[in-house]
């Protein structure tokens, strides 16, 4: 591709140099420049592109695009551009031939229950015949193929190159979770998204955001940039929620429970086997169960038929789905029939929505005994919250590591404790080692009790100093099962 070909999109500030040579890699990474390639320089929060610069051109790099103006020494063609972040998707979709134009894009925003709308959408049009991509927390698939994710949302050109794949794979649909970091970065610049999904928005993030109504403006951002064919569908029940689409050109939708919506449930039973929900009057069973799960089911099935699927089609194909690994999983003992559900909860809200659920089911003498911990490096303010909402709502708590990062666990834990009311003092203690809080957890519960082991869901690894360590909740609780056999 020529390098005039890619900049035909975007705001030039100035170029030296001819435009008219072959682009044949673009990066944002000076390590992975060949002989070719297209360095962009792009200023980030921990590394800047521009001091990289030199040894990109050294490299083989054939042009760069920077927001700085030409290097005296520079001998490549240089293109200096004002917003540089805000193109970067831009330019790789253009890289890539405009992979979204031939897709049919769904994003999903919000606090929680992202992963579990995109992956049942996923599951749901791969069930109905369609081939799919999936661009989640959990794992990115391209077809039946499983990538790895290492973010909720990748970086642009990743993205790009992903939407790419999936285009020459015969994907016809893309279901991908839309972080609220991914918005204000731009990562998601130059994909033309079919339509736009909002679940909930609580406290997250405010490390990152600073406030909560920043917070909230990047989200509704999402729905702003919608283009007037796309569909914009938002939870009616969050009092957010028609904030959300105040401003947006698409067609708006909105599902909820409690109040008048395009699309409308109630629950009919909510049991440890499913739910019974009656969906705009049309009594259906599902296998997933909470009545969070409910928005969830509302959210899929309005996307899917949004996105053309009957309704007969979306509902009776949903009834059989069972959502997204490490979402309220449940993993029961073959002898004691001890009850361990593991869940990704490490929000306040999300995990008042886990023990909500397992109240509603609880016998009055059975016990829950709720493993929790707050990640390093992340929003302080939610930590008190967290610690209150599990006291209030469990029999027993142990407050735990995960993900501390950079920061001391029995600091992080100290924090927690704030939010500790002084009637719940004796609830809890403090265990470090995340194996050794399960273990516990097993071993002060009965048989019929009901132990959450929450934070960390699908997540195979324990971030310590920097480093991540092997670490899975679900084996864990497997590996003490056994021993309890023996």
């Amino acid at each position: 591709m020529k390098l005039f070909e890619l900049l035909d999109s975007v705001s030039v500030q100035k170029v030296q140099g001819s435009t008219d040579i072959d682009i044949l890699s673009i990066t944002t990474d000076s390590r992975q420049v060949t002989k070719g390639t297209l360095f962009i320089a792009v200023k980030g929060t921990r590394v800047d592109g521009n001091e990289f610069i030199e040894k990109a051109i050294s490299a083989g790099a054939v042009a760069i695009v920077s927001m700085q103006p030409p290097l005296k020494s520079a001998t490549v063609v240089w293109v200096q551009i004002e917003n540089l972040t805000a193109v970067v998707g831009c330019l790789a979709a253009g890289f890539y031939q405009h992979p979204s134009d031939s897709l049919k894009v769904t994003g999903v925003t919000g606090t929680n229950g992202k992963t579990t709308i995109a992956t049942l959408l996923y599951q749901l049009f791969t069930r109905r015949g369609y081939t799919c991509g999936l661009i989640s927390t959990v794992e990115n698939r391209v077809g039946e193929i499983v990538l790895p994710s290492t973010h909720t949302t990748p970086d642009p050109i990743s993205l790009q190159l992903l939407l790419s794949k999936m285009k020459e794979a015969g994907c016809t649909h893309v279901f991908m979770e839309v972080s609220s970091h991914a918005i204000h970065q731009h990562r998601i610049a130059g994909i033309n998204f079919a339509g736009g999904i909002f679940s909930n928005i609580t406290h997250d993030h405010l490390d990152y955001h600073q406030t909560f109504d920043a917070y909230i403006q990047v989200k509704k951002s999402f729905f702003d940039h919608l283009a007037p064919g796309a569909f914009a569908i938002s939870n009616a029940d969050d009092k957010r929620g028609k904030v959300m689409l105040q401003n947006t050109a698409a067609r708006k939708k909105y599902y909820a429970l409690k109040t008048v919506a395009d699309f409308k449930a109630k629950i009919l039973e909510n049991t440890l086997e499913g739910l019974q929900l009656a969906i705009n009057d049309q009594p259906v069973h599902f296998r997933l169960i909470g009545s969070f799960n409910a928005y969830n089911i509302l959210a899929v099935y309005g996307a899917a038929v949004e996105l053309g699927m009957s309704k007969i089609d979306a509902l009776t194909t949903l009834s059989e789905l069972t959502g997204a690994p490490g979402r309220f999983e449940c993993l029961v003992s073959p002898v004691e029939k001890l009850m361990v559900i593991v869940d990704y909860a490490h929000t306040p809200d999300a995990l008042l929505n886990v023990l909500t659920t397992i109240k509603q089911f609880k016998m009055p003498d059975q016990q829950v005994i709720t493993v929790t911990g707050c990640g390093g490096d992340r929003d302080r303010t939610k930590r008190p919250l967290m610690a209150a909402a599990v006291c209030t709502h469990s029999d027993r708590v142990i407050f735990t590591s995960d993900n501390p990062r950079s920061e001391d666990p029995a600091s992080i834990i100290k924090d927690m404790e704030q939010g500790v009311a002084t009637a719940d003092q004796k609830k809890y203690i403090p265990i470090l080692d995340r194996s050794e809080a399960i273990k516990t957890a097993i071993a002060l519960s009965k048989p019929g009790d009901i132990v959450l082991v929450a934070g960390k869901g699908h997540e195979t690894y324990q971030e310590v100093k920097g480093v991540k360590e092997y670490f899975d909740d679900r084996e864990v609780v497997r590996e003490w099962f056994k021993k309890l056999t023996k």
